[in-house]
């Protein structure tokens, strides 16, 4: 071979492999390019899900949002937004506030021990009586059943008062109170249920649609801040109030008993 068919080989070679690099440093460029791509995309996936996460988590929730809502006020209701619930004969001079939420486990032991006296009070016309509803054992951050339950209530109440009576009342009947840590009350089927169980609501198919679309659900909310804005200094349930003063028993407790419930609702008559 002559020393030049070898030196131009040699020149080739190095021609050749000279190409090849240049080939090898563009792909690794466009490599790099695209993992610097791939990891921007991943990036600004990551940054627009936790912005969509924060978003969502600072969106009002469904119950938080109908504090704002247009209320519908069920009927036999007066006052702002239809959150003055009283019951009663009009000759009754007196009238007793009862502070209550659906889901307290104290309410239903008033209601399953007292309640019969205080109807039977309410329709001698002894008194009247102003229904507060309270929402603050989901406000504690354990479900949405008390004021599921109160929407419900409004609900019963566009019946008749009678129905609300007797509505709430199987509410916070032994069979159907759950316990508080349950929020049985959300279900709304769980509610209709109970409400079968009232002849003036049983099968009520209007009473049931305002459950289930949640017309009152805006009224319950602003009853619910009635009672956080109530001027009786009351922060629990259940809680009686007659002309400004709380009713309790020797304890000094809310009355638990009937003697304890007839003593004191007698004197707060007489005052």
């Amino acid at each position: 071979m002559s020393k030049r068919n070898s030196q131009s080989s040699k020149t080739a070679a190095r021609e050749r492999l000279r190409v090849e690099r240049e080939r090898q440093a563009k792909r690794d460029k466009i490599r790099r390019q695209a993992i610097v791509a791939g990891s921007l995309v991943a990036v600004l996936a990551i940054a627009g899900g936790i912005g969509y996460a924060v978003v969502q988590n600072n969106k009002p929730t469904y119950w938080e949002g109908m504090k704002d809502a247009k209320v519908v006020a069920p009927a036999n209701t007066t006052g702002t937004k239809g959150t003055t619930v009283v019951i009663g004969k009009d000759t009754a001079k007196k009238t007793l506030k009862l502070y209550e939420d659906p889901r307290c486990p104290v309410c239903a032991q008033f209601e399953q021990t007292v309640g019969p006296t205080v109807k039977k009070d309410l329709d001698a016309g002894k008194f009247k009586i102003q229904y507060i509803g309270a929402t603050f054992i989901d406000n504690n951050g354990s479900g949405e059943g008390s004021k599921n339950a109160l929407s419900a209530l409004g609900a019963a109440l566009n019946v008749s008062p009678e129905a609300f009576l007797e509505y709430k009342t199987a509410l916070y009947s032994a069979k159907w109170h759950p316990e508080e840590t349950k929020d049985t009350f959300k279900d709304d089927a769980y509610l209709i249920k109970v409400a079968n169980t009232v002849s003036a609501l049983k099968s009520n198919a209007k009473f049931q649609d305002a459950v289930k679309k949640g017309t009152y659900d805006a009224w319950a909310m602003a009853m619910s801040k009635t009672f956080d804005d109530n001027k009786d200094e009351v922060t629990g349930t259940p809680s009686l109030v007659m002309d400004g003063k709380k009713l309790t028993g020797p304890d000094g407790n809310v009355t638990m008993t009937v003697a304890d419930f007839t003593t004191a609702i007698d004197a707060a008559v007489k005052a």
